[in-house]
């Protein structure tokens, strides 16, 4: 996470050092949002079957994973509320907004007693933190990605607004980190206090990246958007009236993100359930994968500044979908170097490309006027397949001996359909910023 910020070029009008503080800021948010999200995920898989759904039997995981994809429901909500907003009062406020609402809402998850105390209020609960978790995160990504790239110079987007994607890996370290100690715990202590504490440390980088965020100023085209009264008082309807293909284009393409929760989520309960595979293995695969995307993602954000975004996100999509296979067999070989060396291949040298361009790929679709909001909405759509990714290949039999078929085909459908999805959209990594989205 020490990796330098790339330098900005002469020539644009945003204050010295703005572009490197707003891509800062943009990697701590999404930092606080996946750390967040990781370590829900991570106990939906290992912690919550026993503490929330004791009484569930068979579908204790089922259910556990539904949880997981509660927060996809609020997200298209928020990000017609909070796409409003930011394009209507300023991209800053919305983000301070969203940051305190994701770290109050995952502390207060940790503060929820289980089933056996309150019965099923305790999963109905969780099911309503996990809404506000979501509410938030529909207006984080979409305001950290249009901030970064609109600070950015024109030649350099992709880089600048790839930190906001690699503040993911970031986050996803971080919390991988602190669960793997609750793992070793014995269970009394686990699924006692021990599961809670995770939860109760997202108040540190709150904090951090609060105090980063708030030295931010509102980026110049925004600015100038305000002065010249171009602001629009409907965003929403702006954008599909104008932008509705665009939409429905971030939204086939944005499907890759279950690729995201296949690897982080899925893939951990199919190692413990079928190859056996201790939970602590799984993580510091996660951790090993994420941290060398740390510099893999800032590079495929470069080569799409030279090359395209098209051709970049592609390669990312189709190289998931050949690889998933790869890495979920190399869990059931025992070898755990091999295991290693393929969770690396497949997410830090295959999805890394997709995740790593797609916050310049989809806001460049945008005008200034819309692009909160067409960023928020079309991705939080598309980011419901990620949510339920592990609940529906779970239901396929996914978790079960020989579900790494189910979750390979489930995977290759969804990078097919986002790769398909790009190869429509127009190439714009030479438009000037101030020409982006314009019909």
């Amino acid at each position: 996470m020490s990796q330098t910020l790339p330098s900005t070029t002469p020539g644009t009008d945003a204050p010295a050092g703005t572009p490197k503080k707003a891509a800062l800021a943009s990697f701590l948010g999404s930092a606080v949002e996946y750390y967040d999200f990781f370590i829900f995920g991570s106990a939906a898989a290992l912690i919550f079957p026993t503490v929330f759904f004791p009484d569930a039997g068979a579908n204790a995981a089922i259910m556990s994973f539904a949880t997981f994809g509660f927060a996809y429901i609020a997200r298209p909500i928020g990000a017609v509320i909070l796409g409003h907003f930011g394009d209507r009062v300023g991209r800053r406020k919305v983000l301070m907004f969203t940051l305190l609402l994701m770290g109050g809402s995952t502390f207060m998850i940790g503060c929820l007693p289980d089933f056996n105390t309150i019965g099923w209020w305790a999963p109905a609960l969780l099911v309503l933190a996990r809404l506000c978790q979501g509410l938030s995160a529909a207006g984080e990504q979409a305001g950290a990605s249009s901030m970064t790239l609109e600070h950015a110079p024109d030649n350099r987007r992709a880089v600048f607004t790839s930190w906001t994607l690699t503040g993911t890996q970031g986050g996803q370290i971080l919390a991988a980190l602190v669960f793997i100690p609750v793992l070793a715990l014995p269970d009394e202590i686990k699924y006692g206090i021990g599961w809670r504490i995770p939860f109760w440390l997202s108040a540190v980088v709150v904090i951090v990246a609060f105090f980063i965020r708030r030295t931010l100023h509102e980026p110049p085209a925004f600015e100038e958007a305000q002065k010249n009264a171009q602001i629009s008082k409907l965003p929403v309807a702006d954008l599909l009236k104008h932008h509705w293909r665009d939409v429905l284009r971030v939204v086939a393409c944005a499907f890759i993100a279950a690729v995201s929760t296949v690897f982080g989520t899925l893939a951990i309960a199919y190692a413990k359930n079928v190859a056996g595979v201790d939970g602590t293995t799984t993580l510091w695969l996660v951790v090993g994968a994420n941290f060398l995307a740390l510099g893999t993602q800032p590079l495929f954000g470069m080569l799409a500044d030279r090359i395209g975004r098209k051709p970049v996100f592609i390669y990312g999509a189709v190289a998931s979908a050949v690889l998933t296979p790869v890495f979920l067999l190399s869990l059931e070989s025992g070898s755990v170097p091999l295991m290693f060396l393929a969770a690396i291949g497949f997410f830090s040298f295959g999805y890394a490309a997709a995740n790593s361009v797609w916050p310049a790929f989809y806001a460049e679709m945008f005008s200034t006027k819309v692009r909160f909001s067409g960023l928020a909405i079309g991705t939080q759509l598309g980011f419901l397949m990620a949510g339920f990714a592990p609940a529906i290949v779970a239901a396929m039999g996914g978790t079960k001996p020989g579900g790494w078929v189910q979750i390979s085909i489930f995977t290759a459908v969804i990078c097919l359909i986002s790769a398909v999805s790009a190869l429509t959209a127009k190439e714009s990594f030479k438009i000037p910023t101030k020409q982006l989205g314009v019909k």
